[in-house]
Formats: C-alpha cells, sequence, structure tokens
C-alpha cells in the first residue's frame, strides 16, 4: 500500500481521489502545510508517499507516470511529487522546510470553487506578510529537494496533461484538455520501445501490446510472461529435436509466438510500470537460454537425421555470444565518457547524415540482423529447410552484422575526443574475466606495460588469442604446441591488463578473450573427433557464455562484478583455457569429452547457484529496480 497526501480540499467534481485509489494509495487530506507534514510523519517507513495537490487536474496515467514507477527513488510531475522508502527522509526535510517558512493562516475558497485558493500555492496556506510566495506546495517541495541535491525524476509526459490550474476558468480548459486526449493511447503506444528493429516494430508490436494490455488487466506479471516466453522456446527446441518435417515446423511457429511473448513482458512492464531488478535480470539471461536452447534442439534434430552440426551450433553461439561482448564492451567503456568537444569523427557524420534519411534508418537496424530479424529468420529457415541451411544462413548473416557493426565502432573510437573514465576501465577489467594466473603475472607486468604504447592491450589479447585458437585448430587433437601456445596465452592476457584499460581500442580486449576461449574448446572438440565431444563443448561454452552475461547485466545495474571467489573457482578464461588444452594433450579422445562434460557441470552449477543467490538476494533486499532497453540485438 502507498499514501497520498492531497493539500487543500478536493474540488468538487474531481475524479482525482479516485486516480489516486485506482493506482492503489491510501488517500488523506490536509488542510494546509504542516497538516501535510504531520501526516507525512504518520505514514509507515516501508510505504511509498506521494503529495498532490487537491487541485490538480490531468490524465490518470500522467499520475502513474508520476508517482508509481518504481525506478526512481524520487519523482515529481507540475502538482504532485513522490518519495520511496529509500528518499522519505528527503521527502520529509522537504517538507519541514515549507512548513517552517509558511504560516497557516485561514484559506479563503475562490468564489464557485471550494477549496480553490486565489493567489496562494499550497492549497490553503499563504504567504508571511511582507513575502511573495510563488508555485504550488509540490513545486516547492521539488525545488528544496533539488537544492538538497536530491534532484527527482521527472517523466516526459507527451501529450498528457498535469497542471495545477489556477481560477475556474483555467480549471475548465485544463479538462477540455484532459478529454481531448486519450491517454489509454497513449499508455499503449508508449509501452513500445522507442527504437527497436523492423521486424518487431511492423510484424509484432502491432498486436502484442494489446497481449500486453490484456496481461495488465488479469493481473499477470512480467515475470510470468518471461517464464511463459522461456518455456515456449524449450517446447520449441524439444520440437526441433524430433529431426521430423513437422517437428521443425512446430519448432519454427513456437520460436515465432516465444518471440511475440518476449515482447509482450517488455510492453507489459512499461504498460503498468511493473520494473525490477529480478525481472530485467530475468529478460535478459532468458533470451539467450532460449536461442541457445533452440540452437541444441535444431543440432539434436539434425542428428537424429544423420547429419552432424554440432560444430555449426557451437560456432553459432560462439560468434553470437561474442557479438554481444563487442556490443557490451564498447557501451560500457563510452557509457559516461567525458569529451571536451563533440564527437567529429566522419563515421559518426556519416551516421548522422543516414539517419536523417527514413529507408537507411531500417536498412542499417536490419543488416545488423537484431533480434527480432534473426529469430524470424531461424523460424523460418527451420520450417522450411534443414538444421545445416538455417546454421550456414545464421553464422553468415551474424559474420556480416558483426563485421559491420565492430568495424564503424572501431572508427569511431579512433577519431572521439574523449577520455574514458574510471569506472568504465574498471567494468572493462571486469568484463576480460581474468583468473589468479593472469592476475598475479599482470602485478608483475605493470612496470613494463606502462612503458608500451597505447594499443598494446588489443594488440596482445589478438595476437594471444589467435595464437591458441589457431594452434588447436590446425595442429591435431592433443600434443604439446596447443599447451605451449596457451602459456603464450595466459601471458599475453596479463599483459593485456596489466595496466588500466583506458586506450581508445581497449574496448575490444574481452570479446577478443571471449573469442580465444570459446574458439579453443570449439577447435579441440571438432578435432577429438568422438561422439559427445562437441556437445560436451557446447554444454561448457554455454555455461561460461552464462557466467560473462551475468557478469554483464550486473554492471549494467550498478551492481559491481561476480565476486572474486567465483571468478577464482571458475579459473578465469586463462585458466579455463590452459585447463582444456592440457587435457586434450593428456587424455585420450573419449576421455577428453568425458573431462568437458565435467567441467561443464561443475561450472554451470558454480555460476547458476551464484547469480540466482544474488539476483535473488538483491530483489528482495529492495534493490533498486531497473529496466534495461538495451539494443536491439
Amino acid at each position: 500500500m502507498s499514501t497520498a497526501i492531497l493539500t487543500g480540499q478536493p474540488v468538487p467534481g474531481s475524479s482525482l481521489e479516485a486516480d489516486l485509489r485506482s493506482l492503489g494509495f491510501d488517500v488523506r487530506i490536509a488542510s494546509g502545510t504542516a497538516e501535510a507534514g504531520a501526516l507525512l510523519a504518520e505514514v509507515p517507513t516501508g510505504q511509498r508517499v506521494a503529495v498532490v495537490d487537491a487541485r490538480f487536474v490531468g490524465h490518470e496515467h500522467a499520475l502513474r507516470l508520476g508517482l508509481t514507477d518504481p525506478r526512481f527513488p524520487l519523482a515529481a510531475i507540475p502538482g504532485a511529487v513522490t518519495a520511496q522508502p529509500a528518499a522519505r527522509q528527503a521527502l520529509a526535510r522537504a517538507m519541514a522546510r515549507e512548513s517552517t517558512a509558511v504560516p497557516e493562516p485561514a484559506a479563503s475558497p475562490e468564489p464557485g470553487e471550494t477549496g480553490e485558493a486565489g493567489g496562494t500555492a499550497s492549497g490553503g496556506t499563504s504567504a508571511p506578510a511582507g513575502t511573495t510566495l510563488t508555485g504550488t506546495l509540490t513545486d516547492r517541495i521539488v525545488t528544496a529537494l533539488s537544492a538538497d541535491g536530491s534532484d527527482p525524476h521527472r517523466p516526459d509526459l507527451g501529450s498528457l496533461v498535469a497542471t495545477v490550474p489556477d481560477g475556474p476558468q483555467a480549471r475548465n480548459e485544463a479538462r477540455q484538455s484532459v478529454a481531448a486526449v486519450d491517454d489509454e493511447a497513449v499508455r499503449l503506444k508508449s509501452a513500445v520501445k522507442a527504437r527497436d528493429g523492423f521486424f518487431t516494430t511492423y510484424c509484432i508490436s502491432p498486436y502484442s501490446r494489446y497481449i500486453a494490455r490484456w496481461c495488465a488487466r488479469r493481473g499477470l506479471t512480467p515475470n510470468q510472461v518471461t517464464t511463459a516466453s522461456l518455456i515456449t522456446a524449450l517446447i520449441a527446441a524439444a520440437c526441433a529435436a524430433t529431426g521430423t518435417r513437422p517437428g521443425f515446423v512446430a519448432a519454427g511457429a513456437l520460436l515465432l509466438a516465444s518471440f511475440v511473448l518476449d515482447c509482450t513482458d517488455g510492453q507489459l512492464a512499461r504498460y503498468s510500470l511493473q520494473y525490477s531488478t529480478l525481472g530485467a535480470w530475468l529478460d535478459a539471461t532468458f533470451d539467450r537460454a532460449k536461442e541457445y536452447a533452440y540452437y541444441a534442439g535444431l543440432a539434436l534434430g539434425a542428428a537424429r537425421g544423420g547429419d552432424d552440426v554440432w560444430a555449426l551450433a557451437l560456432g553459432a553461439m560462439v560468434l553470437q555470444t561474442c557479438r554481444h561482448v563487442v556490443d557490451f564492451s564498447f557501451n560500457e567503456a563510452n557509457a559516461d565518457s567525458t569529451a571536451a568537444t563533440a564527437n567529429t569523427s566522419p563515421t559518426a557524420a556519416l551516421s548522422d547524415r543516414l539517419d536523417s534519411v527514413g529507408w537507411t534508418v531500417w536498412v542499417r537496424r536490419m543488416i545488423v540482423l537484431p533480434i527480432g530479424e534473426r529469430w524470424a529468420m531461424i523460424a523460418v529457415l527451420t520450417a522450411l529447410t534443414t538444421p545445416r541451411i538455417t546454421f550456414c544462413a545464421l553464422l553468415i548473416g551474424c559474420a556480416f552484422a558483426a563485421t559491420y557493426t565492430t568495424a564503424g565502432r572501431v572508427l569511431r573510437s579512433l577519431t572521439r575526443k574523449a577520455r574514458r573514465t574510471d569506472r568504465a576501465a574498471r567494468a572493462l577489467a571486469d568484463l576480460t574475466d581474468t583468473g589468479p594466473l593472469a592476475e598475479r603475472l599482470a602485478q608483475a607486468l605493470k612496470a613494463p606495460a606502462r612503458r608500451l604504447p597505447g594499443f598494446t592491450a588489443p594488440a596482445v589479447a589478438l595476437l594471444g588469442g589467435a595464437a591458441v585458437t589457431t594452434t588447436a585448430a590446425l595442429t591435431g587433437f592433443g600434443g604439446p604446441w596447443p599447451v605451449l601456445a596457451a602459456l603464450l596465452y595466459v601471458l599475453t592476457s596479463a599483459l593485456a591488463v596489466a595496466r588500466p584499460l583506458t586506450g581508445p581500442l581497449d574496448w575490444l580486449v574481452p570479446p577478443f578473450l571471449r573469442a580465444a576461449e570459446y574458439g579453443t574448446v570449439l577447435a579441440l572438440a571438432a578435432g577429438a573427433g568422438v561422439n559427445g565431444a562437441l556437445p560436451a563443448a557446447y554444454g561448457l561454452v554455454a555455461a561460461v557464455a552464462y557466467h560473462h552475461y551475468d557478469t554483464v547485466y550486473r554492471i549494467r545495474g550498478d551492481a559491481g562484478a561476480p565476486p572474486p571467489w567465483l571468478v577464482r573457482a571458475v579459473a578465469g578464461h586463462e585458466g579455463r583455457t590452459l585447463a582444456v588444452v592440457v587435457l586434450a594433450a593428456l587424455l585420450t579422445a573419449s576421455q577428453f569429452a568425458v573431462a568437458l562434460t565435467v567441467i561443464a557441470v561443475a561450472v554451470a552449477l558454480l555460476v547458476l547457484f551464484e547469480s540466482i543467490r544474488f539476483w535473488v538476494a538483491a530483489h528482495r533486499g529492495g534493490a533498486p529496480a531497473v529496466h534495461d532497453e538495451g539494443e536491439p540485438a
């Protein structure tokens, strides 16, 4: 339950009290500032509280946006201000300041409207003699909060009305403005992402928003819809695993249905403002689980038909995961960088010019193969062709998209005039997933690393990664050469992180390291040439990829990296790579497949246990709600 304090006497014919109650507020009425402060003190500390001018005129959805969004401790719209429990003290201080500054003489209602205090701004209070009081009480509270360094969030209301009219004529005009705008239509429109892919925008969102509204009216939560999307995708993967044409057709249809639900959960969150830390994590991780489980289902289905495509399935997962790491690293590296001048790179200028032409915007969004286009392509190809054709098309499309986006970001990074912040450098260091071996070597290499050129970190990361992956692929299964290359990889990895990752291209270090680790596992499993090696490698890469995705979502939620004990327990990227290479050198191919399975299970249990523990505890502990729109990829 939340509490809303109305300041001043309610205006006859106003629906304000009913609107607040429909939003879950217990409404209390205060005749003036002092009484409002007293009522505020009586509200239990664990409740959200709102202070609303009784003369407020506006749409119910404007109140919903301003007073119920769980992401912001403080929020305000004209005529209303709210505080969650974490910000209650700041609101109480601002109220106390107003109570001290403004005495409480009797108010004089404006003729024809009880409680319409002409010239008074705080719902029945007036300024001390010799002073001029301007603005409503809520406006002055917001000013006081900002002065104290607690600036409230002010949502963009667009065409929605939220105002405190001064007098009957202004009130009538405001009511006419409210009647002229359909707030439900605005609410439905705002439920859809402002920026999304072509397929999602034109083929899914036109009707999925109505599914979101249907869910909201029946009390369903975004997390329930997210779970339904996961279950649907897992059923699709099971259908694909049958290896029959009817199974493939059903799999494609169910994958599209899962994507519709995937869009619906975010739209439901925006429609009803049901944001949560746990929900953001579930939405992000389930997307990856759905896609990679479907890849596995396709590989199993192909195997039933006598076609082994596990290497293609693993290659698709590796490529897609590395694409995401490029996105994450680049965004984190530049999220809060400071710049004395604007970015004047030719790439940025060209991008701005292309964005001014409508059709080029959609073409550029489609060629990067975002999740909507990617899943639609996979679904159609699954139903009409074979798993091998599906994976080949996916690999070609993702490789082109990765080349296009990475090249553009490299050009931007080389010409941008900005200084990377310490927070960005820390995020990149966390994304490297450096284990104890490289960590200790990095300490010893700090001094010489300072004297190396600025492009050293990505260069040595690429060199070491290419060496171990290429050696594992070209020298055959086992033997000493991959072990030597893995030792070189440990050394280059340590050198790459020996100094802060503040260079213009240092955001490439995490994706280079991911590609090296995953590529080495793929090469060795393919070289083993025994049944079970590639599926075991698929499971290991999936478990490690989950760990890396979890790291990203913790950073995005300002929760920091996973605990050091977990990174050490799973050995870091260089430790896992070295261990896999050594096992390949010491064991037979069949034994190696068993060893990969054991490592995959151990890593999966560790990272899943810690991840679930952390996110559930954060949710129960009242961590600030988040809703990451992210990129449509």
